[in-house]
This record gives C-alpha cells, sequence and structure tokens, in this order.
C-alpha cells in the first residue's frame, strides 16, 4: 500500500514539474538589427523588424551640451500566433516593452553620435534584449 501512494504521489509531483515539455522554456536572447532588417527570436515565438530611427538628439560625443538628448527606435513585433504590435523605444529613457509573455528592452543604440561624422539612416544599428 505504501508503495502505491508513493508511485501516486511521484506521478502527481512530476506531472507539476516546471520544466515540462508542454511549458515554454526560458527566453533571453540579444538580437541586433540595422534598419529594415527582421530577425526571428530562436525559442520566443517573435520576429522583430527594425523601421528605423526618428528624432536622433543625443548629445554628440565631441560636444558639451545641457541635457543628453534622446532617439526614438521604432521596432514591429510579430508573435506566431498572429500577434502584431508597432513599439518606439526612446534612449533618453528605455522603458522595458511587454510583448504576449514577453518582455524587450533596448539595450544599446549604435553608432552614437559625432558632431563631425553625422550618421545615416542606414548607419544605425539597435540592440534588443528578449525574455522571458
Amino acid at each position: 500500500m505504501r508503495s502505491l501512494v508513493a508511485s501516486l504521489c511521484l506521478v502527481a509531483v512530476s506531472a507539476c514539474y516546471q520544466d515540462s515539455p508542454t511549458a515554454p522554456g526560458p527566453v533571453n536572447r540579444e538580437v541586433t538589427l540595422a534598419p529594415g532588417q527582421s530577425a526571428s527570436v530562436a525559442g520566443a515565438g517573435l520576429t522583430i523588424k527594425f523601421n528605423g530611427v526618428t528624432g536622433d538628439s543625443r548629445c554628440p560625443a565631441d560636444a558639451i551640451c545641457i541635457t543628453g538628448g534622446s532617439a526614438n527606435v521604432h521596432l514591429e513585433l510579430r508573435g506566431s500566433d498572429g500577434a502584431r504590435q508597432e513599439v518606439t523605444f526612446e534612449t533618453g529613457n528605455p522603458q522595458p516593452v511587454k510583448f504576449t509573455t514577453l518582455t524587450l528592452d533596448l539595450t544599446q543604440l549604435a553608432p552614437y553620435p559625432f558632431i563631425s561624422r553625422p550618421i545615416q539612416p542606414g548607419d544605425y544599428r539597435a540592440t534588443i534584449t528578449v525574455k522571458r
């Protein structure tokens, strides 16, 4: 009788285990994109498209500014379930974005501006971190 109870408890605990194949696994990926470029995030059921940058008023590295300025990074998110969302990160105050069960953060926007080197629209690279 004890072995039957122990077996039933073991089966019940195994069924509730968090790493079961039906539970979505953790995601911690970093993606760097050029404007117009898209990438699928492995294990997340997500495709990110970098649409571009607007309003880049970041203080150039070779200048003295009163404020740091910011730039707006525009992304399009598409889930494998058909969900779609357009988001904008502001570099001066980057807030995480929730999309389905994921959290996205703008990690970096490169290059950093210099007075002597204007940034062309195609030169930008946005690095996004995706976590579950």
